[in-house]
């Protein structure tokens, strides 16, 4: 699963999109009252928000066609139209958040192709490896972060939904689930602490090999801020 870098094949299908044709078809579909004229345009290739999106238009669409009553048509219309401005607006989004990739490659990269240990104990970490470079006329520089973190499960994780005691095997694979859901949330926090970084400037040579999460000051547990490394530790209020 990708975090913060759009896959290949994403990238190819939101740059084939041509803004003025999908604006053509989105009002064909609303003259012809049927999904056609968008077909054939590569959206559902386009990433989970596009693809949701352009099912929220194909469904107002259909409800348009159906409709018979005056009043119904003209509401259902209007709806069409909406769901349409909601696809061509999420098609432009995802123009924007490719150009800026690409604008934000030429100095620096970081993999968020991660994969969760084969064994999760209460210690989780994730190592992020990244490149990037002072401009463009400089080489590249490879360097990674691990960021470490002492989970304790919440009571929570591990209680059975009903009155009967678990299997100890139950328990195991309870708290196995809860270790990979929390892994999940530092595996997200890590990659935008260290995208943030990049992105404001920050200089690689920087970035501490280990990092040993800041738990929030308000329960424990991760915050928004407990990956950046490069703040000073927020006092609780």
């Amino acid at each position: 699963m990708s975090y913060i870098n759009l896959p290949s094949d994403q990238q190819t299908a939101i740059s084939d999109v041509d803004e003025a044709v999908l604006w053509a078809a989105v009002h064909k579909c609303l003259d012809e009252e049927r999904v056609g004229p968008i077909h054939g345009l590569g959206l559902s290739n386009c990433g989970p928000y596009v693809a949701t999106k352009l099912h929220g238009f194909q469904q107002a669409i259909a409800e348009y066609s159906k409709a018979k009553v005056h009043a119904k048509r003209e509401r259902t219309r209007q709806d069409a139209l909406h769901a349409g401005s909601d696809l061509i607006h999420a098609v432009q989004q995802m123009k924007g958040r490719l150009e800026t990739e690409r604008q934000e490659g030429k100095l620096f990269f970081i993999d968020d192709q991660i994969m969760p240990p084969f064994h999760l104990s209460k210690r989780l970490s994730v190592r992020v490896p990244f490149r990037w470079r002072a401009s463009q006329a400089s080489d590249w520089k490879h360097g990674q972060v691990t960021f470490v973190y002492d989970f304790s499960p919440q009571p929570s994780c591990t209680l059975p939904q009903s009155k009967r005691k678990p299997s100890a095997a139950q328990v195991a694979r309870d708290l196995e689930d809860c270790l990979l859901r929390e892994w999940e949330r530092l595996k997200a926090q890590a990659l935008f602490s260290v995208r943030e970084f990049f992105r404001d400037g920050g200089d690689g040579d920087a970035v501490p090999e280990v990092f040993a999460v800041r738990l929030s000051p308000y329960g424990g547990g991760l915050n928004n801020f407990s990956c950046n490394f490069w703040q000073p530790e927020r006092p609780a209020l």
